[in-house]
């Protein structure tokens, strides 16, 4: 039932054979760089503890740090982290910052080692049966429905502290079918982190016996302890903590008392009830609501993981019903969901052990008496494991992808694996899932979550506004009640797009005479387009013929909007990225369309020039794209380079991505859901590459610090949804008149939602306004951590602006026949 796995405490007996000595071969660790007289690497791990013990691993697999006059080994590498708690489990007991807990909190099975621990664990181990997990769903899910259904629209949520109570709640109602008082739960979460902090401030002592002096933090820590037991009291001496629960199932507490120790064949006392009880609240409501507060944090970020969790919930788990465990089985996107929000956000900051007796780690020799510490939030970002390791990805996880065992341990391993961890699993779906069905968070601007380090990862300051899901819908969201089609209707093909002549992007009334110009001389823009015309004439990608029409796109009014600081060469380079990826787009309007293999044959020579430089002549596709390549990565960083190739990449492969949903008959309009469909359309949109360029305009790549920070990571991703939604809606009226299926956001909303064709051009419409306030927050949070790469940002924001001004008014979207202008 807990993330907080590996907090836990051993007293292991002698062994009773000497343990072989260490082979001559045996490395002694390195040491970390930086250590500094009198301190070692204490500053360092105090002032950005994540980033510290995340750089350890290029040093070595198990690395030696000095915290004031004591040496720690931080082990860096998974397999070695699971070999620690595996194999060596036995001669490597729990660690400091553990050991303060015993005498708070007594020797329950966080704490026990060894038989004892053995012992208790099989005293509780049906309290976390299969046969128990039905009753504790239908639990969390009323717990969480009762929570949320006070929520009032517009109400502002302190997520991090609703998310505490809810989880509090759920263990009280769960497992010891309790209910606290008020004052009982606001004390709890209060006393909560002045015991964290006190843990982790005496396990760093270099005496043990400062813990007993009137310290400030000591004070707080020991009043903290006799707070939390005071509510723990409250649960445990209940009306139904002696019996069963009015449903007939043993409370926590009553399965306790009925059990007997082992050792000397009496009854537990109280204060193993009690150091059981607080065991199961502590470990089971900080780090499982951390995770929550996450995991609404990212699905905000990313409303199209939001869309498809949700849609997949209106398959195997309809609104109203109880959550079952095969219901819960079928939710393969939602898990991997969770498992990515506690991948990228392990609550664990760090966890130690001792060194029993002398103990050899892969080819490291660790003396006893050594303490070791690993930080599961380093070992679950490492990009040898996990690639692009700051992004949230939950596609990593499909297909088992991403599990990666030994390398994922968020409940521990070996003997001393969480007992609860069905328990977390489920709680984290159910309450997600009763959340977002009720309510619609919108994140206040400037009040996104934050990490905030102890010996947890804690998620601080996400506030959002709540407004009810039925309201409305967006292009991420789902469509319910009045958004409906009601009596199965179908959209009318005759139906305007723009009702009223109105702009399909604002709603505003039409004005497509007043033509915007891009910001620079409109001389300098067609000589461009002269060369342009020329090099494509030159590269044979177009007949004469085909000219007149295709420079009627105005391809290089986009450029000059889009990029209105480009010039000479760099201007030239972009407007024949851009053409050479317009021509390509339309051969894939022809018969490759529907044709994954004819679509493999014209793609694949592309990606292959991404790989190798020396890839023979093919034909003008393949000749103009290696030319292409080489001047945008002339003089451009490896770094660079490799980003870019793989933007390209995804890019190109989204051309037999979408042959096959054709040849397959899983197209927007008759199958294909709105998540899949907004990730083809962000990739295949080439708005990721052209963020690249962005960098080989400026001259530089953006800040390397920049690139590595998720919140960028979303900005693109919203730039890229941005710019495509606007194609969207203007491509519309020409889309629905194709032969072919046509990958378009409006009419899989149509189809996938059950809303009529004004209202999915409304969802869109809204959903791009939204995307651009989120952007604007994202930039202003960028702009502050990393003023130098202020321009980088700001470009991100003319692109979707250059964009919106050009497709407003090109010839590309013209209606075929006698249609009226888009």
């Amino acid at each position: 039932m807990t993330l907080l796995t590996e907090t836990r405490k051993r007293i292991v007996p002698p062994r009773t054979e000497p343990r072989p000595s260490p082979l001559a071969r045996a490395a002694v660790p390195p040491i970390a760089p930086g250590a500094l007289p009198g301190l070692g690497h204490a500053a360092a791990l105090l002032r950005d503890p994540l980033g510290f013990l995340g750089s350890l691993a290029r040093h070595g697999g198990v690395v030696r740090i000095r915290l004031g006059p004591r040496t720690v080994c931080v082990v860096t590498d998974a397999r070695l982290v699971h070999t620690l708690l595996v194999a060596l489990a036995h001669d490597c007991p729990r660690g400091a910052v553990q050991d303060t807990l015993k005498t708070a909190f007594g020797d329950g099975l966080l704490m026990s080692e060894g038989q004892a621990h053995r012992d208790r664990r099989r005293t509780i181990q049906p309290a976390f049966g299969p046969d128990r997990m039905g009753e504790y769903l239908a639990v969390m899910h009323q717990v969480t429905e009762e929570r949320a259904g006070r929520w009032r629209p517009g109400q502002v949520l302190d997520v991090a502290k609703e998310m505490n109570h809810l989880a509090l709640e759920i263990v009280t109602r769960s497992l010891f079918d309790a209910r606290l008082s008020e004052d009982a739960t606001l004390s709890f979460h209060r006393a909560l982190p002045d015991m964290v902090k006190g843990q982790i401030v005496q396990s760093l002592y270099p005496k043990p016996a400062l813990a007993r002096l009137p310290l400030p933090v000591n004070r707080r820590f020991d009043a903290a302890v006799r707070v939390l037991n005071r509510v723990v009291d409250q649960a445990v001496n209940g009306r139904t903590a002696s019996t069963r629960s009015e449903d007939g199932r043993a409370t926590l507490p009553a399965l306790l008392r009925a059990a007997t120790d082992p050792a000397t064949g009496r009854p537990l006392t109280e204060a193993d009830v009690r150091s059981e009880a607080i065991t199961m609240f502590g470990a089971g409501t900080e780090t499982v609501s951390t995770t929550l507060t996450w995991l609404l944090d990212e699905l905000l970020r990313h409303p199209e993981v939001e869309a498809r969790v949700l849609a997949e919930l209106d398959e195997h788990l309809p609104a109203g019903t109880v959550p079952t465990p095969e219901a819960l089985a079928r939710l393969s996107y939602t898990r991997g969901v969770t498992q990515e929000v506690v991948r990228l956000h392990a609550p664990n900051a760090f966890l130690m052990r001792t060194a029993r007796v002398p103990v050899e780690l892969g080819p490291y020799r660790i003396p006893a008496g050594t303490e070791l510490l690993y930080s599961l939030t380093a070992l679950h970002r490492d990009p040898v494991r996990y690639p692009e390791p700051l992004r949230f990805r939950p596609e990593r996880w499909q297909d088992g992808g991403g599990a990666g065992r030994p390398s994922f341990l968020p409940f521990g391993a070996g003997k001393h694996k969480c007992i609860g961890e069905a328990f977390a699993w489920a709680e984290l779906t159910v309450a997600a899932a009763a959340i977002l069905r009720r309510w619609r968070p919108e994140a206040l601007p400037g009040h996104r979550a934050r990490e905030v380090v102890w010996t947890t990862v804690q998620a601080q300051g996400l506030r959002v506004r709540l407004a009810p899901r039925e309201q409305r819908a967006t292009g991420g969201e789902r469509a319910t009640g009045g958004e409906r089609a009601t009596g199965g209707e179908r959209p009318s093909r005759s139906e305007p797009a723009v009702p009223g002549g109105r702009c399909p992007l604002t709603g505003a009334p039409s004005a497509l005479a007043a033509r915007p110009r891009p910001p620079r001389p409109a001389a300098e823009l067609r000589a461009a387009a002269d060369r342009h015309a020329d090099w494509v004439l030159r590269h044979g990608l177009l007949t004469p013929a085909e000219l007149p029409g295709y420079r009627a796109y105005a391809l290089h009014e986009l450029i000059g909007h889009s990029f209105p600081r480009a010039r000479g060469a760099e201007l030239d380079l972009l407007v024949d990225v851009l053409g050479w990826f317009t021509i390509l787009d339309d051969r894939f309007d022809g018969t490759p369309g529907g044709r994954p293999a004819e679509a493999h044959a014209l793609v694949d020579p592309l990606i292959a020039v991404l790989d190798d430089d020396g890839t023979p002549p093919q034909g003008p596709l393949v000749d103009s794209w290696q030319e292409l390549w080489s001047r945008q990565s002339a003089s451009m960083s490896a770094e660079w380079r490799a980003r870019a190739a793989r933007e390209w990449r995804a890019c190109l492969a989204t051309f037999p991505a979408e042959a096959d949903h054709r040849a397959r008959g899983t197209v927007p309009a008759h199958g294909l859901g709105l998540a899949d469909t907004m990730r083809l359309r962000r990739h295949g949109s080439c708005l990721y590459p052209f963020m690249n360029i962005l960098e080989r305009v400026h001259g530089a790549d953006a800040p390397a610090a920049l690139h590595a920070e998720p919140a960028l990571h979303r900005l693109r991703a919203n730039t890229a949804d941005a710019a495509t939604l606007i194609n969207d809606l203007y491509s519309l009226e020409r889309e629905e008149r194709q032969s072919a299926a046509a990958f378009n956001t409006v009419l899989t909303l149509q189809r996938a939602r059950g809303c009529t064709r004004s209202r999915a051009v409304r969802a869109v419409r809204d959903r791009v306004a939204r995307l651009r306030r989120e952007n604007e927050e994202l930039r202003r949070e960028l702009r502050h951590r990393h003023p130098a790469g202020r321009w980088y940002l700001d470009g991100t924001r003319e692109l979707v602006a250059g964009v919106q001004a050009w497709t407003s008014t090109s010839d590309r979207y013209l209606v075929p026949d006698t249609g009226p202008r888009r």
